[in-house]
């Protein structure tokens, strides 16, 4: 769905980068496990960067797992009410499952990974999300049209 954004977005003519958890993961945070406190710095650090991204003037998509409720604030803080809209990618843990092309529900129910979000380690919900999108029950397609009508930009 960020990427589908991030293409129409940039087909009226905004430049938009998508901030990916996995790629932040890979690199920015690669010295960071899942525990509580590696989890917050994982979130800090992108919202710090996508913070700057913002200040150069990209609409910053952000494509991540931020389990709780404390750090989802710690990153609004960082930003102008107008810079910020938080999406809550509603999909019941069931679904997730289904959907799991890498496996890793399965390793976490193993017992093979730890701190997994939903399965060993918790999730938070947002309480007053600027947008929720319940994906277990529309397509990608249209999630898409619900975040545009969401952050239209005039």
């Amino acid at each position: 769905m960020a990427n589908l954004l991030k293409q129409h977005l940039q087909d009226i003519g905004h430049h938009t980068y998508v901030l990916d958890g996995d790629k932040v993961r890979h690199g920015l945070s690669r010295d960071l496990g899942f525990t509580e406190a590696d989890r917050a710095e994982n979130v800090r650090r992108a919202a710090e960067v996508a913070r700057m991204m913002v200040d150069a003037g990209l609409i910053v998509v952000v494509s991540m797992i931020s389990p709780l409720k404390k750090d989802r604030k710690l990153a609004r803080s960082l930003f102008a009410p107008d810079e910020f809209i938080e999406v809550f990618v509603d999909t019941p843990l069931s679904t997730c499952e289904q959907r799991d092309v890498k496996g890793l529900y399965a390793k976490a129910r193993r017992g093979d990974l730890e701190h997994f979000t939903g399965i060993s380690s918790p999730y938070e919900p947002p309480e007053m999300p600027e947008l929720r999108l319940l994906c277990n029950q529309i397509s990608p397609d249209e999630a898409v049209k619900q975040l545009m009508r969401t952050i239209i930009i005039t």
